[in-house]
């Protein structure tokens, strides 16, 4: 359901800010007169909400991140003004149709000195399916407005927060989806094209997990399958995949049950039995899918397609 909240004064920002997001630690020089705006909506576990508010900074400190059990990835697309973003010792300057990413599981600032407008898209941090090493060498990058595929995602994503009064009906859910899809691709992108340093064994990896993503409805899909795909042994598969922190069987796992967290949160596939969504991707076995989503989400299928929220960390 669209909701708009303005407030008045700081005070009251500080709490709607932690409300609407994550906990934060908010400052500003402006304390009477400040009247600041959050609107948007939330489908499932995936947030798109339009933030304008005067100066002001934003801090996320390690003992709020301490006494919280989850954390999620929040991209910012910078609509007017100017904002400074800092994480893992880098920094950004954000300029209006500029993009950043930011993890809320690790200290960061975001500092404004004007007044600004911004969109903020905060979604489960497994929902990109690109491993969180590769993904922090992103986080407060500046992936510019001008940059090849930021000039088709970011006029979208704009488009959709002049929109978000309408987007209340299950089409409203499966965009959301589609813009944290459209998100993975352009990150991906920026991983191995462009600020990350690309090897041949950093691309055949990227290609084999690819692969992955194309084949997870088929429940033959298997570390033998994906060997003979790329010409190389079973063996050096496992090596390729030994110092990412996931086996490839883990790998395949933990994307079919994305996709099928994703299936059970759109509303459009609420007349799919739950088995039915496990077979789409591969898990065939609903017993078998059943405790593999409880122990990834500490959930069951039906439980998350009913409240569209899982307690895993």
């Amino acid at each position: 359901m669209y909701q708009e909240q303005t407030v008045d004064n700081f005070a009251q920002w500080r709490q709607l800010v932690s409300n609407a997001f994550v906990p934060l630690e908010t400052t500003t020089d402006i304390h009477d007169q400040f009247r600041a705006t959050i609107a948007g909506q939330q489908f499932n576990e995936i947030a798109l909400l339009k933030v304008q508010a005067p100066q002001h900074s934003v801090m996320r400190t390690q003992d709020q991140i301490d006494r919280e059990d989850k954390s999620y990835y929040k991209l910012n697309l910078q609509l007017a003004g100017q904002g400074f973003l800092a994480q893992y010792g880098r920094s950004a300057t954000l300029r209006p149709g500029d993009l950043a990413l930011y993890d809320t599981g690790e200290p960061y600032t975001l500092e404004f000195d004007e007044d600004f407008s911004t969109l903020v898209l905060m979604f489960p941090k497994d929902g990109l399916g690109i491993p969180a090493a590769d993904i922090k060498q992103l986080a407060a990058v500046r992936l510019a407005g001008e940059q090849r595929l930021a000039r088709a995602i970011s006029p979208f994503v704009a488009e959709l927060g002049q929109q978000l009064p309408e987007l209340s009906s299950p089409l409203g859910a499966r965009l959301a989806q589609n813009v944290v899809d459209l998100m993975t691709t352009f990150l991906a992108d920026e991983l191995y094209q462009g600020h990350a340093p690309v090897d041949e064994q950093t691309k055949l990896l990227a290609e084999v997990r690819d692969f992955i993503d194309q084949q997870l409805p088929n429940p033959e899909l298997s570390p033998a399958v994906i060997a003979a795909a790329h010409f190389m042994s079973v063996r050096s598969l496992h090596k390729l995949f030994s110092e990412t922190g996931s086996t490839v069987s883990e790998w395949i796992r933990s994307r079919r049950l994305e996709r099928c967290r994703q299936d059970l949160a759109d509303p459009l596939l609420a007349h799919l039995p739950v088995g039915a969504i496990g077979a789409r991707w591969g898990l065939s076995d609903a017993a078998h899918f059943s405790r593999s989503f409880r122990s990834a989400y500490n959930c069951s299928p039906s439980a998350y397609r009913a409240t569209g929220v899982t307690t895993a960390a």
